[in-house]
């Protein structure tokens, strides 16, 4: 059986705007000792998986990262383009070659918060709605 190509069309049009409301669903927030008040997607991807440490201001940063939650899910399918399974090898690869340590996880939203407020030059991610006093949310090109 075929499937029209307006119906295929409509399905690929409805997965685009599905993948593009989750990044909509999603907060990047920084230290506020952090210089840059935006940072583009290919910064976070390379903060993220370890291989950049300061961002393209020279502001130094330290990822943390939520253990899981539809905020984690989309910010791994959105920014870095990994599953969580697939994160965790990639991790354990870098510390078994002393390449890099594990980031810090942490539970929830409001955790993710209050260490970023907390912690000089912490990066992460929450939720769209989630409170973010105390840290700055920063704008992603």
């Amino acid at each position: 059986m075929q499937i029209p190509r307006i119906a295929l069309g409509l399905l690929l049009l409805g997965a685009g705007v599905a993948i593009t409301a989750l990044a909509a669903d999603i907060k990047v927030i920084a230290n506020p000792s952090v210089g840059a008040s935006s940072v583009s997607a290919d910064d976070i991807k390379s903060v993220f998986l370890a291989t950049k440490s300061s961002l393209s201001d020279g502001s130094h940063v330290e990822p943390v990262l939520e253990k899981g939650g539809a905020a984690h899910e989309a910010f791994l399918r959105e920014y870095l383009g990994k599953t969580d399974a697939a994160l965790q090898t990639y991790y354990r690869s870098l510390v078994f070659t002393g390449k890099a340590s594990m980031p810090k996880t942490v539970g929830s939203d409001a955790e993710v918060v209050a260490y970023v407020a907390k912690t000089k030059g912490a990066v992460g991610y929450v939720s769209a709605g989630a409170d973010t006093a105390g840290v700055k949310v920063l704008g992603v090109q």
